[in-house]
């Protein structure tokens, strides 16, 4: 089979390599999947570069989560078993773990829905405690995990506060329902932010950006308010300054989903069949802004990692019919 391997850490479009390999065999509790779409995640790209928390060893295959096929024809969501990732014609993953795609969704979109959207009901609603009514801030509103946040909150009743970067991105947002769109590239975050709320401030902030952006959700957080730490992918890890959240009473919080894999399986069921339920209903559906065929996927990793991206791009290996 056909897979794109990393032997050596680095920029993803330099060191992902596309390569013929024998298909991974499963382990124990393990069942192998023909990949339908597997989509881009920006954790892609740290693993590329070695800067991931998950540092599998060389040579390995990038991509973690597919929308895949099992061998009885059960359409199904899964997290790949490292270091078999999702950009090849199969991978391997948990038996236990694997997640009915809602028939609402196609391939490529079903693929998309599994971490992004799952990060964002963890984060919104079991660490934040989004309520219908409360204004939520969402910092890269226009991208995969950002508007995966805006539509969980317009679904939860919030009004909701977008973040983009230019005027295209800002398009975006608000086609996806922002009741407030900012481009930070032309606009001030704070005072607008304050403005729109009457000087009150984001009940809730949601921030996958890190660095000024955090600066920003700092300063317009309201009383009582909840930031929700989620990522870095503005590549800077900020210091919060303790003394500012004690006197103005806010909540930090930070959000990595994928513990919940280990340490609440049933919570992460329990999510998936309240997005199923939200996705048949059409409250919400995966931004996939281009379907890419195997063999663009390094430049597909590498305009993730480098910004430029709006919504989700997803991998369509050849064998997989694509519905």
């Amino acid at each position: 089979m056909q897979a794109w391997r990393v032997h050596t850490h680095g920029e993803p479009r330099e060191v992902m390599r596309l390569d013929e390999v024998p298909a991974p065999e499963p382990g124990e509790g393990e069942v192998r999947l023909r990949v339908l779409a597997a989509n881009v995640n920006f954790p892609d790209a740290l693993l590329c570069r070695g800067q991931y928390q998950i540092r599998p060893d060389l040579p390995f295959t990038p991509g973690v989560e597919v929308c895949g096929e099992t061998e009885d024809g059960r359409r199904v969501i899964a997290n790949p078993r490292l270091p078999h990732g999702g950009f090849a014609e199969y991978v391997t993953a948990d038996a236990r773990a694997l997640l009915p795609a809602p028939e609402a969704l196609d391939d490529a979109e079903a693929a998309a829905l599994h971490i992004g959207y799952q990060t964002g009901w963890f984060g919104l609603h079991r660490r934040a405690g989004l309520r219908a009514g409360e204004t939520l801030l969402v910092h890269a509103a226009a991208g995969g995990v950002g508007s995966a946040a805006v539509q969980l909150g317009k679904a939860a009743g919030a009004t909701v506060i977008g973040v983009a970067g230019g005027k295209a991105k800002a398009r975006t947002a608000e086609e996806l329902g922002c009741d407030l769109v900012i481009d930070r590239h032309a606009e001030d975050i704070v005072a607008r932010v304050k403005e729109f709320t009457g000087g009150r401030g984001a009940d809730v902030v949601y921030d996958p950006v890190g660095g000024d952006a955090y600066t920003a959700s700092a300063k317009s957080v309201a009383f009582e308010g909840r930031i929700v730490v989620v990522g870095f992918a503005g590549g800077t890890v900020p210091a919060p300054a303790l003394n500012h959240a004690l006197v103005k009473n806010y909540a930090i919080l930070g959000l990595h989903w994928g513990l919940y894999n280990t340490k609440d399986p049933a919570a992460v069921r329990a999510c998936h069949e309240e997005l199923t339920r939200l996705a048949d209903a059409g409250a919400i559906r995966p931004l996939v802004s281009e379907r890419v065929p195997l063999d663009r996927a390094a430049d597909a990793v590498q305009r993730v990692a480098d910004g430029t991206t709006t919504g989700r791009l997803v991998v369509l290996p050849a064998t997989g019919a694509a519905r």
